[in-house]
């Protein structure tokens, strides 16, 4: 092996120790803090309390309504971003040529590289005034803008990622499809997306965890009350924002309050592994291979 071989997977390895090396400092982190808050918050009262008011005189600490509006918000984004990104990974691999392929796909992925805190004005400004029109009892502040405009955010994720993975169908499948007799709409929604599933769910898992974690739109256009609501036209609260209102400095540092931003971001670390390694586990076992 040449020298200079030798220099690049030295880097490559020492790239590797480094990332590894501030995961698990992250995670020490935050470990570390939340320990100091469940000495003073039962984990019972931090699951099951259905009142989140840690910054008031009376103070609870049910962390289920800022779950609960993070829940609602990421569920009102897929509901937007599913059936769009979808639909736009089956024109793009099946109808469209391949010079508008050239120049939609880019196009779209140029939506992932707007500012969040863009996306977030857009929802205030735009949206919100625009579905109050329809809706009177919408609030100002919303789960159902904020959701929306997330939606809008993560569809390049889930176009792009669901287009790669019906890319990799091997053309014999939807050759074998037409020589059936099939057309295209039956060869699209009968053999291409269903062989390319694995890659699609995992593209829509990924697209979740990205809308839990996300932070400036819901903190611009959803609020900042925690409510256990299910109702998408009020004001609602979500982890990320409740972490960026305590993290402006207001709260002294190493109080009950402050320790309560690494409670709310161990929830939310939770919630991104478990999904991630779910869709880990399903692109392995559902991942299809062919000769």
């Amino acid at each position: 092996m040449r020298v200079s071989e030798k220099i690049i997977e030295g880097l490559l390895w020492l790239s590797a120790v480094i990332t590894v090396l501030v995961t698990i400092g992250i995670i020490w982190v935050l470990l570390s803090e939340s320990i100091g808050f469940f000495r003073e918050v039962s984990l019972v009262e931090f699951l099951t309390e259905k009142e989140w008011t840690p910054l008031f005189a009376n103070k609870k600490f049910g962390i289920m309504p800022l779950v609960a509006g993070t829940l609602l918000t990421t569920f009102v984004a897929i509901a937007v971003a599913l059936p769009l990104g979808l639909t736009i990974a089956i024109y793009l691999n099946e109808y469209a040529h391949a010079r508008m392929r050239q120049v939609v796909k880019p196009l779209l992925e140029v939506l992932a590289t707007i500012p969040t805190v863009v996306y977030g004005f857009f929802a205030l400004t735009v949206v919100t005034p625009f579905l109050q029109q329809f809706i009177p009892g919408l609030a100002g502040f919303n789960a159902l803008s904020a959701g929306i405009v997330m939606g809008i955010m993560i569809i390049p994720m889930i176009s792009s990622l669901s287009e790669d993975a019906i890319s990799s169908v091997p053309r014999s499948l939807r050759e074998a499809a037409y020589g059936m007799g099939s057309t295209r709409l039956q060869t699209s929604f009968g053999v291409m997306v269903p062989a390319a599933s694995s890659g699609i769910v995992v593209s829509v898992i990924l697209a979740i965890s990205r809308a839990v974690g996300e932070t400036m739109i819901v903190a611009v256009a959803a609020g900042q009350q925690p409510r256990l609501t299910l109702n998408p036209l009020v004001p609602i609260e979500t982890i990320t924002t409740y972490i960026v209102q305590v993290s402006m400095g207001d709260v002294p540092q190493g109080s009950l309050e402050y320790k309560t931003i690494f409670a709310a971001g161990i929830t939310l670390f939770v919630f991104t592994f478990a999904l991630n390694n779910l869709s880990f586990w399903i692109k392995r076992k559902y991942q299809e291979k062919y000769d």
